[in-house]
């Protein structure tokens, strides 16, 4: 189900504001399971982007697809305070 009403060219647009800046990713996996960690979006592609995690022991899922942000999969916080 698709929570967020913006279009895929608005979202990409928001994602490729926050490049090279650093996020909180809030990841839902599902059956209650979240993981949340700290993060610098790298990499804005025409099709993903990718998050490079601050900690060296994650070990994860670093690129995301724009339909996982647009249906509330991934969540990306800026760690200024400003809600993506």
């Amino acid at each position: 189900m698709i929570k967020n009403t913006a279009s895929i060219i608005e979202v990409k647009e928001r994602i490729k504001n926050l490049q090279e800046q650093s996020v909180e990713v809030t990841l839902n996996l599902g059956r209650n399971k979240f993981v949340k960690f700290s993060g610098v979006v790298k990499g804005v592609y025409p099709a993903l982007f990718t998050v490079l995690p601050l900690d060296k022991d994650f070990k994860g899922k670093t690129s995301y697809s724009y339909s996982e942000y647009m249906c509330g999969r991934v969540k990306l916080n800026n760690i200024n305070g400003t809600a993506e």
